[in-house]
């Protein structure tokens, strides 16, 4: 099968892409990983909740289905998005795990086209639009492999509840949003340490109004490249600010706050200020790493990371969406992801205007399936 675009994931930033591809009325189809829409979103933690209210969480033309300041659940993501598939009848196949993407037949070309293997067998496109996000591998120091294997370790992408760690004391590292929601889930139950950099806070509500009714149209206007989005990026370097959770909620709640987790000594994690708490559990909240090693093409950097011009890449018919400050500070975010979507879905169809073959109608999209 040829089509003319293969978006390679099926979340918010793969799903945005496809609903504006299907606005153009070009034929193509979603690869995702999951069984089901929204796995990538079933799978965190049991009590996550988004920091972004409902009303600024919508992805391109269906509304959150939520009041406006409700904070959805991780689930009421994955439903939602699942919803948005059913709704737009988007050309979605589940179990599709990408292995590699290449020039067909291992031609440079720009008109080439590309070969995309995964679970779904091996496909062809004119286009590939990259759309697993920005959150990928992840991320733990070097160090923890030294620590005493009694201690049992968890990245917050394997963490779900308390009842997954034994009892005692647990250390979590990184105070962003993750980290702090996690500490105080566990607080309840056993002494909490919190290490890491204090990242900064926002409250949950200023002068009367949701803190986004102030900041989210500057995230939304202020260009990743601009003085404010250079700053706002300098800033969130070492995590996100705290989204209506304070000091005084960490404090009450029991939670020791310390400086960052340098090494290992004796078996125990070695603290900046020179302590080593005995621990019978850590979870890394410690961020991700890319994971695009399986895109055989020259558009990634010595680290790994895609080198692209706002999604469009040095290689004609490859772009990328979702990626963490692509345009602007909410790229990866439910409600933000979409722009940053149609500015590259009209890259790709001005740069190739002509479809293979018309999209399906929408009442039988799914035989693409």
């Amino acid at each position: 099968m040829h089509l003319d675009t293969i978006v390679i994931g099926g979340s918010q930033a793969g799903l945005a892409a496809a609903r504006h591809l299907a606005r153009h009325g070009r034929r193509f189809l979603v690869l995702d990983a999951g069984e089901r829409v929204g796995d990538a979103w079933r799978t965190r933690w049991d009590s996550l909740r988004l920091f972004t209210p409902a009303r600024y969480s919508g992805l391109p033309d269906l509304p959150f289905p939520a009041a406006p300041y409700h904070l959805p659940t991780k689930d009421e993501v994955a439903d939602y998005l699942e919803r948005y598939v059913e709704h737009f009848a988007l050309p979605v196949r589940l179990g599709a795990r990408v292995t590699a993407v290449r020039r067909a037949g291992g031609i440079a070309g720009a008109g080439a086209g590309f070969e995309v293997e995964s679970g779904a067998g091996t496909l062809h496109a004119s286009n590939v639009v990259v759309a697993t996000g920005a959150f990928q591998r992840p991320r733990v120091p070097a160090f923890a492999t030294a620590l005493d294997p009694r201690i049992v370790q968890l990245h917050s992408s394997g963490y779900r509840a308390p009842s997954v760690l034994p009892g005692g004391d647990v250390l979590v590292v990184g105070a962003g949003n993750s980290g702090a929601q996690i500490a105080l889930e566990l607080a309840a139950t056993r002494r909490v340490l919190l290490a890491g950099r204090d990242t900064g806070r926002l409250p949950r509500r200023f002068l009367g109004r949701d803190v986004y009714d102030w900041i989210w149209p500057t995230v939304m206007r202020a260009s990743a490249e601009s003085r404010v989005g250079r700053r706002l990026r300098a800033r969130m370097h070492h995590g996100d600010p705290l989204i209506g959770i304070d000091r005084g909620e960490l404090r009450r709640a029991g939670i020791e706050r310390a400086g960052r987790v340098v090494g290992v000594r004796d078996g125990l994690p070695l603290l900046d200020d020179g302590r080593t708490p005995a621990v019978a559990a850590i979870v890394w909240c410690t961020g991700f790493g890319p994971g695009f090693e399986w895109i055989e093409l020259p558009v990634l950097d010595t680290e790994g990371r895609p080198r692209h011009r706002r999604g469009v890449t040095d290689v004609p018919g490859l772009y990328f969406v979702g990626l963490r400050f692509q345009t602007h500070v909410a790229s990866p975010l439910l409600g933000g992801v979409g722009r940053d979507a149609r500015e590259v879905v009209e890259h790709l169809v001005h740069r190739d205007p002509a479809p293979h073959t018309p999209q399906p109608p929408r009442e039988n999209a799914h035989a693409l399936q």
